[in-house]
């Protein structure tokens, strides 16, 4: 018989959902991933800098990644990873199935959206080949309650 490991407080073990790359759908991801956030131990300052690291990379699958007769999906999965029995990482990867395309030197609009993930999250990785382009953000979880025994000491 094999037995299911329930994720430790404060961390979550793994998600994944996807939705049409559709504009519309970018208010239900970051509603949907805030939920998500609910059980980790990040103030509400992280919760909004995550959801805008997130919600930059599915923006961008959404605008750049479908041509404009061509349906796609945006995909997102998520999950924390332990560093020691009390601190973590968020990793959120979100996916797209289209064709990369590079940023511009010039941007006619937009063409923030990379520096500002990465102003927001503490490392941006992303991948692109034939299939689609891939971002990982990843998100140190502080552990509160090394930071509460330091505010009393």
């Amino acid at each position: 018989m094999e037995l299911s490991r329930r994720p430790a407080p404060g961390r979550i073990e793994f998600v994944h959902r996807s939705w049409p790359a559709d504009p519309h759908q970018l208010a239900v991801i970051r509603r949907e991933l805030s939920g998500w956030l609910a059980p980790l131990a990040l103030t509400e300052m992280e919760v909004a800098d995550v959801v805008l690291a997130v919600d930059e990379a599915a923006a961008n699958a959404v605008r750049h990644a479908y041509g404009p007769d061509e349906a796609g999906v945006v995909e997102l999965t998520l999950w924390t990873e332990a560093e020691t029995t009390e601190a973590a990482t968020l990793c959120i990867e979100v996916v797209d199935h289209g064709s990369w395309r590079p940023p511009s030197d010039q941007p006619r609009e937009g063409g923030r959206g990379i520096p500002l993930m990465s102003h927001m999250a503490e490392s941006v990785l992303i991948r692109f080949d034939d299939r689609g382009s891939r971002v990982l953000l990843r998100h140190r979880i502080p552990d509160r309650d090394d930071e509460r025994e330091r505010e009393q000491a």
